[in-house]
């Protein structure tokens, strides 16, 4: 039970779509809306046209609190493209109820309306939880179509089996509603960090000037806490030592709060003892004020200077004096992204380390990144999307090398 209470935890703040096709199954997912919002969760639906004959959309609009989704073309999205803004949205895609016809269209490619190419637009996992009569389901052509889905990656959740709306008694009937909140919620954990500890740093820091006026940078944080999320949801013993935000810290084992670099540098000496992996995505300031005025500067006609000091290089610290511990930085840079972070990785000692373009509406400030990622002897590209899913391929990266290296 208290498992199960863990994993609902996993719903908070994700962003869920729930696909649904034609099948008097689909009032059950009426209810499935209901319950994964009031876990936290935000959800957006999609119908299809033979969905609406089974539910009203004005229905799934009252419980999940958004307009419901049924165009391929539609003029209020981003350049009319709603599949790509929907896409690029979702944590997780689930179809429920999944009927013969909206799986057989996906397994071979078509994209004649807009959950179909959704689905294929993408870079969320898909799952589907199928629902038709028992003889359906077994046909050879739809049990085809499930293997090719399975093999491409798609998740497929039941049918399970029991007596159905048209009479018959076999498998294919919708998964009850518990069963699939349960799934949804532990589809978040992987794994793949199960006991690891890893300290991670996010957000940006802020330099004293007076005690009214500081310096900072344009990190939201966005990035860190996502990477603490999926690392939590990974299995991972997570500290978060966090500059200022405005963003609620996720579900980690310890959460740290500091403002400065120096205090942020203190955070992580004290943190790192037996850690076994360190992320730094914060944007800690370079430099600091040699001297803070202990008084608000007064405003005159003249000039003023201030003379700024060197802040400790904490990533280049760590693996400097820990090598033990698998190291992750972060590169943010305006131009020459691949040299610069190359660069970087070797001069500091990382064992990997994650670029991207800032500036111009990229990666600060902003819901969605792309990452260039580098390591000794190989990289690779995650493409544009939010920074939740990205932060979960990036995890897996991490877990996939970490392993190797120890």
């Amino acid at each position: 039970m208290n498992n199960a209470k863990n994993a609902m935890k996993n719903l908070s703040n994700k962003h869920i779509l729930v696909g649904v096709t034609g099948g008097i199954a689909a009032y059950k997912s009426v209810e499935l809306v209901r319950r994964l919002r009031e876990h936290g969760a935000e959800v957006q639906v999609v119908m299809t046209e033979g969905a609406k004959a089974f539910v009203t959309p004005l229905t799934f609009q009252a419980v999940s609190g958004q307009p419901v989704h049924g165009d391929l073309l539609d003029p209020t999205a981003e350049a009319g493209m709603g599949h790509i803004e929907l896409a690029r949205w979702a944590d997780l895609v689930v179809v429920v109820p999944a009927s013969a016809n909206f799986m057989a269209r996906f397994a071979h490619g078509m994209a004649d309306d807009l959950l179909t190419t959704l689905c294929l637009a993408t870079t969320a996992r898909v799952v589907l939880a199928p629902a038709m009569n028992q003889q359906m389901w077994q046909h050879s052509a739809t049990q085809s179509n499930a293997a090719l889905l399975q093999q491409r990656g798609v998740t497929l959740w039941g049918p399970a089996s029991g007596s159905q709306a048209c009479g018959e008694v076999g498998p294919g009937r919708l998964l009850e509603v518990p069963d699939l909140l349960e799934h949804i919620a532990n589809s978040f954990n992987t794994g793949l960090l199960a006991g690891i500890k890893m300290l991670i740093t996010a957000g940006p820091t802020i330099e004293a000037i007076d005690p009214v006026r500081y310096f900072t940078n344009r990190s939201s944080g966005k990035m860190g806490y996502a990477l603490a999320q999926a690392a939590a949801e990974a299995g991972a013993i997570v500290t978060l030592i966090s500059g200022p935000t405005h963003l609620t810290p996720p579900a980690v084992h310890h959460f740290v709060a500091v403002t400065s670099a120096l205090d942020m540098h203190q955070a992580v000496l004290d943190a790192l003892p037996g850690q076994d992996i360190y992320v730094g995505a914060a944007a800690v300031a370079d430099y600091r004020c040699e001297n803070i005025a202990p008084h608000k500067l007064k405003k005159s006609d003249k000039d003023i200077s201030l003379t700024l000091v060197r802040n400790p290089d904490i990533i280049a610290e760590v693996a400097k004096h820990s090598p033990h511990i698998y190291t992750v930085g972060f590169a943010a840079q305006t131009e020459d992204l691949d040299a610069q972070a190359k660069a970087k990785l070797v001069a500091k000692g990382l064992d990997m380390i994650a670029a991207n373009v800032v500036g111009e509406g990229k990666g600060f400030q902003v819901d969605h990144n792309t990452l260039s990622v580098y390591w000794q002897g190989g990289q690779h590209t995650l493409p544009t999307m939010a920074k939740y899913p990205l932060a979960c391929q990036l995890i897996q990266l991490i877990a996939r090398n970490y392993e190797t290296k120890r």
